[in-house]
């Protein structure tokens, strides 16, 4: 997995709260990165295995919409976005890397 900024800020925000889901659109807003450049990052992550993802479920939902695509953290991927984190947190590249307030 190429190590970048785009990578660090996604393991911040995953590994923030490991065992909820994340949704795509709440991680846009959380870490800035654009939709075309993330959603192929957490494809990357699934099938590197350190994501599951499954489908929200139409009971669940409220209003008109159709059902969203979910991310849950895997053990390995814990361990390997941890890894990235701290490899971050002392290359001063990275010292910048904020995420922005959630929006869930």
């Amino acid at each position: 997995m190429k190590y970048t900024p785009n990578l660090v800020a996604v393991a911040i925000a995953l590994t923030a709260d490991p065992d909820r889901r994340h949704w795509g659109y709440d991680l846009t807003k959380t870490t800035g990165i654009r939709s075309g450049v993330l959603y192929p990052l957490l494809g990357r992550l699934y099938e590197e295995g350190w994501l599951d993802d499954g489908w929200e479920d139409q009971a669940e939902i409220s209003e008109k919409r159709p059902p969203r695509r979910y991310y849950t953290l895997t053990d390995y991927g814990l361990e390997q976005l941890g890894a990235v984190k701290a490899r971050a947190a002392t290359d001063p590249r990275f010292t910048r890397i904020q995420l922005r307030p959630a929006i869930w």
